[in-house]
């Protein structure tokens, strides 16, 4: 089989949360060689979770979405078995380094004069405080494409200010759109596209720097703002706003012009959606819901009738099995899906066909399946060439084997608190 794109390439993830580690971990799944720096002195805030050593009644009482640990337990080593790092870190060699003393600095300036990619996506001025900006990494090593992801970018008022995904969301205007029609503007969700399309972005930036490094022979400073990125996938609506003058709102799971919504199914929590894009889809959905005197009632009367439409989707689609009901649907001609949970996720049998989820053994965290990369090469196949990386896991070959020190040196290292497996105790 041939090599892989980025073989040869080496990448420093300096990320945090989930857009960096992601954009990495898609570098490495192209085959990059790629390190990944953290700390025992100092625990990044909901990278590894939100405590380097959660209680256990802690983990029992938060959502699965920020507690889902395996088995709700977090064991004896928790910051390797948090689920939201882990899906963000195979692939990856693992090192340890206290980047805010000297020696730890040191190590890391000298992974950067043997790499070609460093991607951050720290807090505003925290990787020019620590003395690796671009400007002094640069002067180390001139070839690096230095990707720095921020939720504003490095200029304009809001240059200095730090967000999360929702935050994100919120200065976008994407919660404006996506919230139902009755909810006021502090309304949001767990569903975070910024993060995902921010992951996807830092790895389409490093290549876009490869590229341009190859062109021009020399490193290159790719600078993300991740709000701007999320703005780019609400082009039409932007444009409706900037065009038009008119705020296009929130139309929660409906349609400017179709009939669509989400309905309940029989069951608790379970939903499916379904469109209604034209006058034949019309005709065959109001036959099946039991409503023959809608068939050809035209695209905008039927539209301005949309709640009582609701009602009688509703009526029909709740008495029945969520899979029974799209099948029906279905088979009527109407485009119709279920609503997947995690665990039907896991089950989906076109997810399956498609080699979706990667199933990974992990020494703190036990064997489990974990979404694959979202791309398919021609020519060379995906490969787990390490699971997800543990804290300080490869400490002996990045210093050893990479970096070149010497044992009496990684002695000294492991003593002062740089070299380790482990959070310091100190550390919540």
């Amino acid at each position: 089989m041939p090599p892989l794109p980025l073989a040869g390439l080496r990448v420093i993830d300096l990320g945090v949360v989930l857009a960096g580690p992601q954009g990495a971990m898609l570098l490495a799944d192209l085959g990059a060689e790629e390190v990944r720096v953290e700390s025992c002195q100092y625990f990044a805030p909901s990278t590894r979770g939100f405590l380097a050593r959660p209680p256990k009644a802690l983990i029992q009482s938060m959502a699965p979405i920020s507690g889902g640990y395996p088995d709700r337990e977090p064991g004896e080593r928790p910051w390797n078995r948090y689920p939201w790092f882990n899906a963000t870190a195979r692939n990856k060699l693992g090192m340890t380094a206290d980047l805010r003393r000297p020696e730890g600095l040191a190590a890391v300036r000298r992974l950067v004069a043997v790499s070609d990619v460093l991607i951050t996506n720290q807090a505003p001025g925290v990787m020019r405080g620590l003395g690796l900006g671009y400007d002094a990494v640069a002067q180390v090593n001139d070839q690096l494409v230095y990707v720095d992801a921020s939720p504003y970018g490095s200029t304009g008022p809001y240059r200095d200010h730090r967000a999360y995904g929702t935050q994100m969301e919120a200065s976008a205007g994407h919660d404006l759109l996506r919230t139902y029609p009755d909810a006021d503007l502090t309304s949001n969700s767990w569903a975070v596209p910024s993060d995902g399309a921010g992951g996807l972005a830092v790895a389409y930036a490093a290549l876009l720097g490869l590229a341009a490094r190859e062109h021009t022979g020399s490193g290159q400073y790719v600078e993300l703002s991740m709000v701007e990125n999320l703005l780019t996938l609400l082009g039409p609506h932007l444009m409706e706003l900037a065009a038009g003058g008119r705020h296009p709102g929130s139309l929660g799971n409906r349609d400017r012009h179709a009939i669509q919504g989400c309905y309940p199914a029989a069951g608790e929590d379970r939903w499916l959606v379904l469109t209604v894009p034209d006058d034949a889809a019309w005709d065959r959905l109001a036959r099946l819901v039991g409503r023959p005197d809608w068939a050809g009632l035209a695209g905008p009367a039927r539209y301005a009738r949309h709640d009582e439409v609701d009602a009688a989707i509703a009526a029909w689609t709740a008495v029945r099995p969520v899979g029974d009901g799209v099948a029906a649907l279905r088979a009527a001609g109407v485009l119709a899906g279920p609503v997947l949970d995690d665990r039907d996720a896991m089950a989906d049998p076109h997810l399956a066909e498609r080699e979706f989820f990667v199933e990974i053994e992990h020494a703190d965290a036990g064997r489990h399946r974990y979404p694959g990369p979202p791309f398919r090469l021609r020519g060379a196949g995906f490969t787990v060439r390490y699971p997800p990386v543990r804290l300080g896991e490869h400490n002996a070959i990045v210093y050893g084997d990479l970096l070149g020190y010497a044992p009496d040196e990684i002695a000294e290292l492991t003593r002062a608190g740089h070299i380790g497996e482990a959070y310091a105790p100190e550390v919540p």
